[in-house]
């Protein structure tokens, strides 16, 4: 992909382990997954930016649950931008970070497929990134309307060929 190419993590914060009761569709997966891409972005020198949402309740700046999870620790100049809304362009400074790297394509996993994802995804398509949705490597809970499984397959049939590429995790190479 060049080193144009940036991996994007979306959210993958403490909170997202620790609701009572809710557990994210094949967490454990998803997980492997996540960390996998971020291996191979730092063997390939592909610059990895976190994107943190930062707001009250779980997801207060500087409370346990705030924390980036501890199984995808970021490294001394990996680029973490804190975002209050569900789209990480709007109100923060990913569009300089990314301009900074030069960077024209994102490969985007993380939580939570019909927020923070659907919704940074159709903003990156529409600022003109090339980008690729991972497609086993986003997840989400239950809610009520419809299974995690469901949102998770409904969105990646609604992005793929659309705002996004979709790719399996075991086919993204940096």
């Amino acid at each position: 992909m060049g080193n144009s190419t940036a991996l994007l993590i979306i959210d993958v914060q403490e909170a997202m382990f620790s609701y009572p009761g809710q557990k994210l569709y094949d967490e454990e997966g998803v997980m492997e997954r996540i960390v996998s891409l971020q291996q191979k972005a730092r063997i390939a020198g592909t610059p990895i930016v976190y994107i943190q949402h930062t707001e009250d309740e779980e997801y207060t700046k500087g409370t346990p649950s705030w924390q980036i999870s501890h199984r995808i620790t970021p490294q001394k100049g990996e680029v973490i931008v804190e975002k209050p809304t569900w789209d990480a362009f709007h109100r923060t400074e990913l569009q300089d970070e990314l301009q900074k790297l030069g960077i024209t394509n994102l490969v985007i996993c993380g939580m939570q497929s019909e927020f923070c994802l659907d919704t940074t995804i159709r903003r990156a398509y529409s600022m003109g990134y090339k980008s690729v949705l991972v497609q086993d490597a986003h997840s989400t809970f239950d809610n009520g309307v419809l299974s995690s499984s469901e949102i998770i397959k409904h969105h990646n049939a609604v992005i793929g060929g659309r705002f996004a590429q979709l790719r399996a995790e075991s086919e993204v190479q940096f």
